[in-house]
């Protein structure tokens, strides 16, 4: 969820000026001229698991490498009839930590492919390295635009969302709702929150509403968020959209309940603000708050009520969005190997563009557009008492795809 612009010339000299060009040189050669544990049709594959393990963003690795092992335990350890070796890097919680993990699983593992991935910054940082290294790049959480948009390459694929993907989808549903005085919009001063006030402002405008004000408060430094909800009261507002996602989202919704305003103002946002552990610390003040997001662990399929399941079963937790957007990179990447001649990206990217819907997903049935997943996206509601939290499925949003 990072600032996430980050050039080319700013990669060498994240790197080291002195060491960074013969690194990526390498990478074209002695990574990128062949596969590190062999190429031929039924052979073993490894994999490069890019997760945060430590720092901010730790929990989300937890659930991610949980998603992924669990598809390899019922898969036999095995995608697409091949053996899997997963290695598995620690992303931290910035570019500084992030790039050089990619570069490592690439240069010193020699994985064959790289999945994971959190933060934006570290997924356009690490794109010039698997491109150079032919190497497929599965991103199943960064959410910036430009990993699937403009920056695309046909090394990186996305198993997760769009940032703008997920914040579109409720525009049209709030306007619906003839609210009376508008939204009030509010996300951080990044890029993120950026991408997620644009898109929400441009559909929910689109479909009719009428933005009742706006707010962006520094990202990361932000305590209390007073001031913030003063503008909202102020304003008239008859609900508001957000996006803040970890400790922020712990604070804002906990901070909007004591300022009075739950009861008054309902409070929508981008799922990421009640998804996983963010819920149980957020309690009672989470009670009510609708979100957007394309999973929660209570939809009703075949499919998700197996995975869910299983997924208790394990961990004796249920199962989040970062969860199973790495549960189907794998599935992917399985499709994309039976057919790929070989494990060399220029293979497996044009076998993943070939894989059409998949629909066995706990998420449901879904399928690239772009290198970006088309999918349903859901209204959810939190419901349930404390420690006893769910995101409700409350409405289908609808089918969408890269804003």
């Amino acid at each position: 969820m990072a600032e996430y612009t980050l050039s080319r010339r700013a990669l060498l000299m994240l790197l080291g000026a002195g060491a960074a060009a013969p690194a990526l040189a390498a990478c074209g050669s002695s990574v990128g001229g062949g596969s590190g544990s062999g190429g031929e049709a039924g052979g073993p594959v490894k994999v490069g698991l890019v997760i945060p393990q430590s720092g901010v963003y730790a929990p989300l690795g937890t659930d991610m490498q949980r998603g992924w092992d669990l598809w390899l335990q019922q898969h036999g350890n095995r995608l697409g009839g091949r053996e899997v070796t997963t290695v598995v890097a620690d992303e931290g919680e910035t570019p500084q930590t992030g790039v050089p993990a990619v570069q490592r699983v690439l240069q010193s593992d020699q994985v064959d492919i790289v999945v994971g991935i959190v933060s934006s910054a570290v997924a356009l940082g690490a794109a010039p390295l698997v491109s150079e290294a032919r190497k497929i790049l599965v991103v199943a959480n960064a959410g910036a635009a430009d990993i699937t948009g403009k920056a695309r390459t046909p090394y990186v694929w996305r198993t997760s969302f769009q940032n703008a993907q997920v914040a579109a989808a409720a525009g049209p549903h709030l306007a619906q709702q003839n609210i009376r005085g508008g939204v009030f919009l509010i996300a951080p001063d990044y890029a993120a929150g950026t991408e997620v006030r644009a898109a929400f402002k441009k559909a929910y405008e689109a479909a009719g509403g009428r933005i009742a004000g706006e707010a962006a408060p520094p990202f990361g430094t932000t305590q209390d968020y007073q001031p913030f909800l003063a503008q909202i009261r102020q304003s008239g507002a008859g609900a508001v959209f957000c996006f803040f996602a970890g400790a922020e989202a712990v604070r804002f919704v906990k901070q909007y309940a004591q300022f009075g305003l739950k009861n008054s103002v309902p409070l929508y946002g981008s799922g990421f603000l009640t998804e996983g552990g963010v819920l149980d610390a957020q309690g009672e003040a989470a009670i009510g708050v609708r979100t957007s997001l394309f999973y929660t662990d209570r939809l009703d399929n075949p499919a998700n009520r197996a995975f869910v399941d299983a997924y208790r079963g394990a961990h004796n937790a249920a199962p989040t969005c970062y969860s199973v957007s790495t549960f189907d990179a794998a599935a992917v990447l399985d499709r994309a190997l039976r057919s790929a001649p070989a494990l060399d990206g220029d293979a497996v990217s044009a076998a993943l563009g070939g894989i059409g819907t998949i629909e066995d997903s706990p998420r449901g049935p879904w399928t690239f557009d772009g290198q970006n997943p088309r999918q349903m996206m859901y209204l959810r509601t939190v419901e349930g008492t404390p420690g006893r939290l769910s995101n409700v499925v409350t409405a289908e949003l609808g089918e969408t795809t890269q804003v």
